[in-house]
């Protein structure tokens, strides 16, 4: 007799096979796929600063606002603007904000005494220099560009007969890494210049504090163990 197959048999398989997918997913372990995370939520808005960036043809600084964005799944900070008509995204993981806060106070250090010297191949690292992250989007290209650039902490001295010292944070140049042997690999990153007077770093300084970005994520729930609370018996009195 020739055994009959259940016409449903195909659906319990590709049931099963949906099932074992949605459970292997649940059983991934946020922590193990974001190794430096804080919080498991989306980013949220750590606020806005001015900065001073090169103007065109002219030996002087202007004023842009930038807007950061912290990651909690990542532990990361970016700075996101438009810099030559080409939007950035330069990404500051804690390592990286605890270079920034440190170079920062050794620069006012050397301002408070007047140990600036206006040369620019000494200036420009001062205080050091890391990899970094970023990533860039022109109208052409609708995937940004991804790169490791070197950045560099230091000061310039900008404006009218080059008179005021910024502490300054220089992203240089990177090749797209993302895809660099493809026909739709992007132009290089620009080198840009970042120019802080010590109060615009100083703000830059509070969003990078990794408490206050902590308290972006919301009142952390402790759990603390209480005495159990014991049932009260009473037994009726007999008549």
């Amino acid at each position: 007799m020739k055994k009959q197959v259940s016409p449903y048999a195909g659906l319990f398989l590709i049931y099963g096979a949906l099932a074992s997918v949605l459970l292997s997913c649940a059983a991934i372990d946020p922590a193990a796929k974001y190794p430096d995370m804080v919080a498991d939520m989306d980013p949220v808005s750590a606020g806005t600063i001015e900065v001073e960036f090169d103007r065109f043809f002219s030996s002087n600084v202007e004023k842009k606002e930038i807007e950061a964005l912290f990651y909690p799944r990542y532990n990361t900070v970016a700075l996101e603007f438009r810099h030559q008509t080409i939007r950035y995204r330069q990404f500051w993981d804690l390592e990286g904000r605890q270079k920034f806060i440190q170079a920062l106070e050794r620069y006012k250090a050397d301002y408070a005494a007047k140990n600036l010297g206006n040369k620019f191949s000494r200036s420009r690292a001062a205080y050091g220099r890391f990899k970094g992250k970023a990533e860039w989007e022109t109208f052409s290209f609708t995937i940004p560009g991804r790169a490791s650039p070197t950045m560099e902490l230091g000061y310039r001295f900008r404006g009218k007969d080059n008179g005021s010292p910024y502490f300054s944070v220089l992203q240089q140049s990177a090749k797209d890494e993302y895809s660099p042997n493809s026909d739709n690999a992007k132009p290089d990153s620009l080198q840009i210049v970042m120019y802080y007077t010590r109060g615009q770093a100083d703000e830059l300084a509070k969003i990078f504090d990794q408490d206050f970005l902590l308290s972006l994520t919301g009142p952390v729930k402790t759990f603390e163990s209480e005495e159990p609370v014991q049932d009260e018996y009473y037994e009726f009195d007999e008549e």
